[in-house]
């Protein structure tokens, strides 16, 4: 009996089936379609090239073996390749198996569409000669961007990508965190960053939203292996807020492809998220794993001094001048994320122009109320006892114990100074808060406090940083 195309197939993958994981065969090998049988030679339909150096770069000695135990040892095996080739129309292109190499990393899209080059999404139609703009911002760069204990690690993270891009270990490199702590300008300063460095480098900068939109026009003019194409030249690619595709399942498919090019041909991926990659919902577990592949780096809420920094340097580059006391009440209050803190100044700005005053802690605090969650502050001897506990980075519960350890002993006798001196609780009230202590220890810490303020520069430095944060907590 006359062995066909189908069947000598359709036998390759019953074994095949048995081999690979269930969903790398339903992605991989469900889609070829057997085209024609010539002697030894089995030609297979590929629908891309991506998809025929996939299959090349992974399962070639399996498809060898496979054709070979059903056809004979002289089994070979050809490729179809079909092309998007414009205006709606489809090409295709045979090769023979074992040729994905012929192709390299920068020039592998346009044999296959010689008169056709792979349009361009982000210019307009008709450039005869494709120049990639990486859709940067010039002003988001490294050197703008504060770095804090919130975003140290995603900062020098960011840093070595920019240095060698696609030859490190961060590939992806996943930064997350919520509303306006910075994704955006940090990613953005990688991309700026390696355009400085690596000039030749092809840098792309695209949201989510944007390449959800680009793939679905494509995909209405029946163009999506342009689209494709396009993305699988570039160098290092940034694609803001992925967890929009989670609401686009066939552009998730797309991203795979390009994200699996992309970083087997050496190139950088970046990303962000509003939330690790774990937790993001509604993507495909195969996208989930490779974003796992690199290096997930969160940005935190800027702690006080950070965020004083940061409008340190806002001021300086707008060479705008505020009294210290005004900057500290706007950093001490305003504590929820990077954004929300330029607004507030530029707000303030904004009043102290129109109404031709200069800035005071007045001013501030009559601009501010949109800002800041205002209540009547009295404060606590427990909000005390917290800032202390941040500040000295010890536990609540050891500020309670009887402990000698020197750092513990003099915490809490800064916290009871503090307590004293801020609140109008008795000495009596004071030292119940303290696992009931008396009135004589919270007197005789006190004055050890004053004592060593006068001898001791670092503790006096300590305890008038403190007094600072109580003052403005108490404003």
């Amino acid at each position: 009996m006359t062995k066909t195309a189908e069947s000598v197939w359709n036998n390759c993958l019953k074994i095949i089936k048995d081999i690979v994981e269930w969903q790398h065969f339903k992605t991989w090998f469900e889609p070829i379609k057997p085209v024609d049988i010539k002697g030894n030679v089995l030609m297979i339909q590929v629908p891309s090239q991506f998809f025929f150096e996939y299959l090349e770069e992974h399962y070639v000695n399996l498809l060898a073996k496979t054709l070979k135990r059903e056809m004979g040892k002289e089994a070979r095996l050809e490729y179809r390749i079909m092309v998007d080739s414009g205006n709606g129309k489809n090409g295709s292109m045979d090769i023979p198996a074992g040729s994905a190499k012929i192709f390299s990393n920068n020039e592998m899209d346009f044999p296959l569409v010689i008169n056709n080059p792979v349009k361009n999404p982000f210019v307009i139609p008709g450039l005869k000669k494709m120049q990639i703009d990486p859709q940067l911002n010039h002003i988001y760069t490294f050197d703008a961007f504060i770095e804090g204990d919130c975003n140290r690690v995603a900062r020098r993270a960011g840093k070595t990508v920019a240095e060698k891009p696609g030859a490190n270990s961060f590939n992806p490199l996943v930064i997350y965190g919520g509303v306006g702590l910075g994704k955006t300008h940090l990613v953005q300063s990688i991309g700026n960053e390696v355009k400085k460095m690596h000039p030749n480098k092809v840098v792309l900068y695209v949201s989510s939203e944007k390449f959800i939109n680009q793939f679905q026009d494509h995909s209405r003019n029946n163009a999506i292996n342009d689209f494709i194409h396009f993305y699988q030249l570039i160098d290092v690619l940034i694609i803001d807020d992925v967890q929009f595709f989670s609401r686009a399942e066939k552009s998730q498919d797309a991203f795979f492809a390009i994200f699996n090019h992309l970083h087997q041909s050496g190139k950088q991926l970046v990303l962000t998220s509003d939330k690790p990659p774990k937790d993001l919902d509604g993507m495909q577990e195969r996208l989930l794993s490779r974003f796992r592949w690199g290096l997930s780096a969160d940005l935190q809420v800027p702690d006080y001094e950070t965020r004083i920094e940061i409008l340190e340097r806002k001021m300086k580059n707008d060479g705008l001048d505020m009294p210290k006391e005004v900057v500290k009440y706007v950093a001490y209050n305003i504590n929820s994320n990077v954004r929300e803190l330029e607004g507030a100044l530029i707000s303030l700005l904004a009043q102290s122009s129109l109404n031709k005053r200069d800035i005071d802690l007045e001013l501030a605090k009559k601009v501010l109320r949109n800002f800041i969650k205002t209540s009547s502050k009295e404060i606590t001897i427990e909000a005390i006892q917290k800032m202390v506990c941040d500040y000295f980075d010890v536990s609540y519960e050891k500020l309670l114990h009887k402990t000698r350890k020197r750092e513990i002993v003099q915490a809490r006798q800064i916290t009871m100074y503090l307590a004293k001196a801020f609140t109008k609780n008795s000495l009596k009230t004071i030292g119940e808060h303290f696992g009931g202590r008396d009135h004589t220890t919270v007197i005789h810490s006190c004055q050890t406090v004053k004592d060593l303020m006068d001898t001791d520069s670092l503790f006096r430095e300590n305890v008038m940083e403190l007094t600072q944060k109580v003052q403005l907590a108490a404003m």
